[in-house]
């Protein structure tokens, strides 16, 4: 039997493990897992009955492989939630599916509503073309945002940058309202600074030409074949967030016989004369243990990866340990109201604004996004009908001064960005709060990342080592695409394939990896 170790039990960690035990039995499998917590970023904080997403995962993929997955993990909702049968709405439901009022394991269907609030107006997300945005923009802003787009259709700029980038989608009036101080606030980095190939990845296919096709296929009553994921309108999501789906894969592994162990960071990878992995070393009450492997599967970062190993060229040394990362600070506040009103015709509890999430755009404050909640799955929320549970959402660098306030210091600092903004109107309307740190939350595209590909060279040297997810191929996937990745690698594993370039290649596409035809 071959021993297999996986270095984390988020997404990819979990996906690998998983289909390596289903596909074959020639396998032993061990997760280690630094944290006490399972789902990586993607895990489930449950504090006094309410539940944070770290970052709000929205459960769509256009990879039949991953919808299929998911269904056979959680399925669909066979009846309607708490909230869409209090209020009238309706929402998919599938024939034989799981009641969510009577069974914990199922997939709800959500309405997806996403907007920016820009000068304490909300704006569609990405914005769209109609009276409403005329409106909150102005006759004569508007006028300066279309002669600005004209200008980037016939003037392209060359795309050095993530600033080119937007200019030549958005045109430099849009670029400068609705990303230039995002994208800033996000990566800590100016966009001019910044490689274009995040906004390819992130941004595929998405422009004002775009938006204008989606406009145009909704008025003659089209399906848009080619939609984008930022224009998705409905997705699924786990009852109790993200983190259910990744806890129900971990004890699903431990049935086959995986095992998983918690507050184990692995330090070190052994090599042997051969280049091979034959062991990890790992830290667990204080003590350092080693365990041999013959196959080596890293969703761990690759600056800590790179780090733990010895016999690293110089070279390779360098760029790993300059890798950049985005760390995420979050603090959950729940309130009886919001101050914000209702303006659409979405029926909410407490008729709140009906947004899962929303992008503030506002150079006054530092706070990235909040979410709400409630409008992610009622069972989120201990007191649905009489709270509302909000995440407000940071980007910081560990280490910096945001990172190294206390609890109550970062907590007194963002709800009083909430009364700035017109969220509340008293501090002393807040109920109850937590605060959670997410280190290396977002891998980013600048510093040595312009020398990734010999990096990627030289691990690819290992022939039994597999860097999958996330931070283990240093990319901005999306969920679905770490899934992937632990799909190609487990395919090369059990099929003896020793060409790597399947597994890296995930998301790198020019079409959206999410999109089919």
């Amino acid at each position: 039997m071959k021993k297999v170790i996986i270095i984390g039990a988020g997404p990819a960690g979990l996906t690998a493990g998983y289909e390596l035990l289903k596909k074959s039995t020639e396998y032993e499998v061990t997760v280690f897992e630094a944290s006490d917590c399972i789902g990586g970023i993607s895990k489930t904080v449950n504090y006094n009955g309410n539940r944070m997403d770290m970052g709000g995962h929205r459960f769509f993929s256009k990879v039949p492989e991953v919808n299929e997955w998911w269904e056979k993990m959680m399925p669909t909702q066979g009846a309607l939630p708490f909230d869409d049968r209090l209020l009238g709405r309706t929402s998919a439901t599938a024939e034989g599916g799981p009641d969510p009022e009577a069974d914990d394991r199922v997939m709800l269907r959500r309405n997806r509503l996403s907007r920016i609030f820009f000068n304490r107006k909300f704006f569609d997300y990405p914005v769209s073309l109609k009276l409403d945005t005329v409106k909150n923009m102005g006759l004569g802003t508007t006028i300066v945002v279309g002669f600005s787009y004209l200008k980037s259709v016939f003037f392209k700029r060359e795309e050095k940058s993530l600033e080119d980038f937007y200019i030549n989608r958005f045109g430099k009036k849009l670029y400068s309202m609705f990303f230039e101080n995002y994208t800033e606030n996000l990566w800590g980095r100016h966009p001019s600074e910044i490689s274009p190939e995040w906004g390819a990845q992130r941004v595929k296919g998405l422009s004002i030409t775009a938006v204008l096709k989606d406009i145009l296929s909704k008025a003659l009553g089209r399906k848009n074949r080619t939609v984008e994921t930022s224009l998705i309108e409905e997705f699924s999501y786990p009852k109790l967030g993200p983190g259910q789906l990744w806890e129900l894969t971990a004890d699903e592994i431990e049935k086959l016989g995986g095992r998983i162990v918690k507050n184990a960071p692995v330090k070190r990878i052994i090599r042997n004369g051969e280049n091979s992995v034959t062991a990890v070393e790992f830290v667990k009450d204080g003590k350092k243990h080693y365990e041999k492997c013959d196959v080596l599967i890293s969703s761990m970062p690759l600056k800590d990866l790179i780090a733990g190993m010895d016999g690293v060229p110089e070279s390779i040394r360098e760029i790993a340990a300059g890798l950049p990362y985005r760390d995420y600070m979050t603090v959950g506040v729940l309130v009886p109201k919001l101050k914000l009103k209702n303006e659409t015709r979405i029926k909410t509890i407490g008729n709140i604004v009906p947004d899962n999430w929303v992008y503030v755009h506002d150079r006054s404050v530092k706070m990235g996004r909040f979410q709400i909640y409630n409008n992610w799955s009622p069972y989120m929320v201990k007191d649905i009908k009489s709270s509302v549970w909000l995440g407000l959402e940071y980007f910081c660098n560990e280490g910096d001064s945001m990172w190294n306030m206390s609890d109550a210091e970062f907590t007194a600092f963002a709800v009083g960005e909430m009364v700035k903004t017109g969220l509340i109107d008293s501090a002393d309307e807040v109920i109850d709060t937590h605060v959670e740190r997410v280190k290396k939350a977002y891998p980013a595209y600048f510093d040595t990342y312009a020398r990734i590909d010999e990096l990627k060279d030289w691990l690819d040297t290992i022939p039994n080592l597999y860097c999958v997810g996330r931070n283990g191929q240093h990319r901005y996937n999306n969920m679905d695409h770490s899934m992937c990745t632990s799909f190609e690698a487990v395919k090369n594993i059990t099929q003896g394939k020793t060409d790597k370039t399947n597994i890296w290649n995930v998301n790198t596409e020019k079409e959206y990896h999410e999109e089919k035809s």
